[in-house]
């Protein structure tokens, strides 16, 4: 018998779960502010509170960046001076390279049509090298240059007004907030009695009339309102008017843009985060840990001071005739994980003892989440 035992490869299980937390934003103390959790997330001449959590509200346009230095933001709108190294997700952004970086992330491939550009393929030409070898590639060469982190496998719809002075509105939600990912299906911005919710696939739309509203980047946490200014929404078929626009244009019953950007808003989603169980099986075998190591069980050993303090002294490990006879089996009350040096990393306690058996095997589970 001994005091340690070495885990095999089988004995070790790591099996992964996503768990999910819902958040709700509720309008903050002035226009353009969130509240959560008694703490604002956007405050009127003072450094936001270190423990505060909140998301921000972005205002794109199709403008020259250059010429145009108009900034977007609401969490530090009012905010003066340095800002904290706490505070350095919550900054403001020129409108401009707002509006471009939506663009170039998000709807490269979708600026000539809603479901996605058509990509100019190079053909294939066998044989056609030099005296006869080799391949070569006639026609343009074009291809998509960017992903666009489509959110669905089904035809994408997404449109993203081009015009000049364009606005689209982007709300950005801090990763500590929503994990991995934010939940489809979970996701709802109020303003007034209007509802825009995502319906699964990374559209945002209206939930009374299911008019498409925009688009959500579930892995990263953006919401991107593209209707413009004037509540229309240029790409869709639905009450659309053929020649205006690319399929028509129709105003959507969610209003303009902007008040879901600058007006008093609630917000609410749910995170996901996968969390690792690790489980140990710990087995003690009909002729392992059947006797006792207390050394109060000992028939020897003595207490010895040191410096005013007593401590108990081990003999030679004899036990004491109560201990040996064949009726007596230990209980297991605490079961500790060690590293190959033998340092002690984790005590796994029991409910209540548990006896080891001297004829089957007994097994103990130990779970840790991390």
């Amino acid at each position: 018998m001994g005091a340690w035992k070495q885990f095999l490869a089988s004995d070790i299980i790591v099996n992964p779960f996503v768990v999910n937390k819902g958040f709700t934003f509720t309008p903050g103390t002035s226009s353009g502010q969130f509240a959560y959790l008694g703490y604002t997330s956007s405050v009127s001449g003072e450094i936001i509170n270190r423990d505060a959590v909140g998301i921000n509200r972005f205002l794109g346009v199709n403008t020259n960046y250059y010429t145009n230095s108009t900034l977007t933001g609401q969490l530090t709108s009012s905010l003066s001076g340095s800002v904290p190294a706490y505070l350095a997700d919550f900054v403001q952004y020129n409108q401009g390279l707002v509006y471009n970086s939506i663009k170039q992330l998000y709807y490269t491939n979708f600026l000539s049509s809603s479901t996605g550009d058509n990509v100019k393929q190079p053909i294939l030409l066998p044989g056609a090298g030099p005296l006869g070898s080799g391949d070569v590639l006639i026609g343009k060469v074009e291809s998509p240059l960017y992903d666009n982190f489509l959110q669905s496998t089904l035809v994408p719809n997404r449109f993203f007004p081009t015009a000049s002075g364009a606005e689209i509105g982007v709300i950005s939600i801090p990763s500590k907030l929503y994990g991995e990912y934010i939940v489809p299906n979970s996701f709802r911005l109020t303003s007034g009695s209007i509802n825009l919710v995502d319906d699964g696939e990374g559209n945002i739309i209206v939930e009374s009339t299911l008019e498409q509203y925009g688009n959500i980047i579930y892995t990263h946490g953006i919401i991107v309102l593209t209707a413009t200014s004037s509540g229309v929404f240029c790409g869709g078929y639905g009450l659309s008017v053929y020649g205006v626009c690319e399929y028509g244009q129709a105003s959507t019953s969610g209003g303009d843009v902007t008040g879901y950007i600058n007006g008093p808003v609630t917000c609410s989603f749910s995170s996901s985060l996968t969390i690792y169980e690790t489980q140990y099986k710990c087995t003690l075998r009909e002729s392992e840990f059947n006797a006792t190591l207390n050394p109060s069980a000992q028939t020897s050993g003595s207490v010895v001071e040191v410096s005013g303090s007593y401590f108990y002294q081990r003999g030679d490990g004899t036990l004491s005739n109560n201990v040996t006879g064949s009726y007596f089996n230990p209980y297991v009350t605490t079961v500790g994980l060690y590293d190959e040096a033998q340092n002690l990393l984790a005590i796994g306690k029991l409910a209540q003892p548990l006896p080891t058996s001297p004829t089957t095997d007994t097994t103990i589970l130990i779970n840790i989440d991390k």
